[in-house]
């Protein structure tokens, strides 16, 4: 994990103990929820209470309409207001999942993910047509740790997957419907508090946009790409103004390689307004060899 934080919000320091506090308090009154007819007894004997949660965890796990619903309010807040030209849901017939058009016949092809710790994270395909691809994080569970998720994301399974595969990523976006609740506060709000966006009748905070190099990092011949800047990323530039992010809030992600001895290594830096905020080590990539 990064000594200076990569992203500015954090997990409460609470949250773990709320969740303990209300789970308890959840079990012990499981049995006196619903229509069931079971006294104490013959509900735990029943499974009824374990079986439900499975099946609140499956629907939960399986859903995507939360994660897609933010994306469409924010594209059709960007078309509202003249910033796009339009948009289309790609999901259904495409492995990305929306397509962002600009009059100029420029095309951002966006593609959802959830936390970025998971597998899922390492699939994914640039379109051929695209001119920006940009992956966009929408983490749905409120107990976990935001540092964690951009750190294992970008550098643990992003950064490999560039290089290993030869993707070009051009940004990413960490923000989603939790992002200034209580369950996850949002410390650019607590220093600006006018920096938020009406939002389909919720206030939200500004994104937090990660600029990937310019090309694909390569250990003998590109091994020190420069990531873009925030203006070069058409999408990006028009999300960040749009919703109060400053220029200096966007993380510059530079992505270097070398091979060592069988291995072909990368290291990641992190910088913001020209100040490094975190460097890794040299870490192999091992599904390369």
């Amino acid at each position: 994990m990064p000594s200076h934080p990569i992203i500015p919000c954090s997990l409460r320091e609470d949250w773990a103990q709320i969740v303990d506090e209300y789970s308890d308090a959840l079990k012990a009154a499981a049995h006196t929820i619903g229509s069931h007819g079971l006294d104490r007894e013959a509900f735990e004997e029943s499974g009824l209470f374990k079986s439900a949660i499975e099946r609140i965890r499956g629907q939960q796990a399986a859903t995507t309409s939360i994660k897609y619903a933010f994306i469409e309010d924010t594209l059709k807040f960007l078309q509202s207001n003249g910033l796009i030209q339009h948009y289309e849901f790609v999901g259904s017939r495409d492995r990305h999942d929306f397509e962002v058009h600009f009059d100029d016949g420029r095309l951002c092809c966006i593609e959802a993910k959830g936390c970025l710790d998971g597998n899922n994270t390492n699939i994914f395909v640039r379109p051929q047509n695209a001119d920006e691809f940009i992956i966009w994080s929408l983490c749905q569970n409120p107990g976990s740790d935001p540092r964690h998720n951009a750190w294992s994301g970008i550098h643990t399974r992003l950064s490999a997957e560039i290089v290993a595969r030869r993707e070009r990523v051009d940004g990413l976006i960490i923000w989603d419907m939790l992002c200034g609740t209580l369950a996850r506060p949002c410390p650019k709000l607590q220093s600006y508090p006018d920096r938020f966006t009406n939002l389909s009748g919720k206030h939200v905070p500004p994104p937090c946009i990660y600029l990937f190099p310019r090309t694909i990092p390569d250990a003998r011949n590109n091994p020190n790409p420069t990531p873009w800047n925030l203006s070069d990323i058409r999408f990006l530039k028009i999300l960040a103004n749009a919703f109060h992010t400053l220029k200096d809030d966007a993380v510059k992600v530079r992505i270097e390689v070398r091979m060592h001895e069988a291995d072909i290594q990368r290291r990641t830096t992190y910088t913001t307004n020209n100040s490094q905020l975190h460097q890794s080590g040299w870490t192999s990539i091992r599904r390369a060899r």
